[in-house]
């Protein structure tokens, strides 16, 4: 049994932009990513959504408070966001935040892990860019929204550091070195 086959996680991967992506390697690329960010033994739901920019935009103006496009976004119950704490919710938040329910789950469900966003597009103009393939920032893009998920940041220097060797290390499943010479 492979390490992928022992995880009790969930995927749901979505292509609303048609990039033309299969979605079995999209899974793929999603599960490499999860083996990287959690332990063994995680039971959960992720789903990934390749979406526009303006999607994407939209999301960040609610849930960041940025009016702009960005290239990935993650969203997890157990990393609340920049408004937990001293921070106040953004303004879309404020009222009825408390009415919120508490979603009951049955018990054979696994809880949620989260949503990781992506802006294909973006993806595509970073990927041309930095001339690399699409496929390869695509994947990079997976990586570091699941990383998110698990918790991991970049605002430090060693978070940073240590976000980025977890992120090569999932590259370098979805995309092995040729073998020999």
């Amino acid at each position: 049994m492979t390490a992928l086959a022992a995880r009790q996680i969930e995927v749901s991967v979505s292509d609303d932009f048609s990039a033309g992506f299969s979605p079995d390697w999209l899974e793929r690329v999603l599960r490499l990513a999860l083996a990287q960010a959690f332990p063994p033994d995680t039971a959960g739901q992720v789903s990934l959504l390749l979406t526009d920019d303006a999607a994407v935009r939209a999301l960040n103006r609610v849930y960041r408070g940025l009016d702009e496009t960005t290239d990935v976004l993650s969203f997890s119950p157990a990393h609340s966001g920049p408004w937990q704490g001293e921070e106040e919710p953004p303004p879309e938040w404020a009222d009825g935040l408390s009415d919120w329910p508490d979603f009951v789950l049955p018990p054979e469900e696994p809880p949620p892990l989260g949503e990781v966003i992506i802006s294909y597009p973006q993806a595509r103009r970073q990927a041309l860019a930095a001339g690399r393939p699409a496929a390869r920032e695509l994947a990079w893009l997976v990586a570091h929204g699941v990383l998110h998920l698990a918790g991991y940041d970049h605002q430090e220097s060693g978070e940073t550091a240590r976000m980025q060797a977890l992120e090569q290390a999932a590259l370098a499943r979805i995309f092995p070195p040729p073998q020999g010479g």
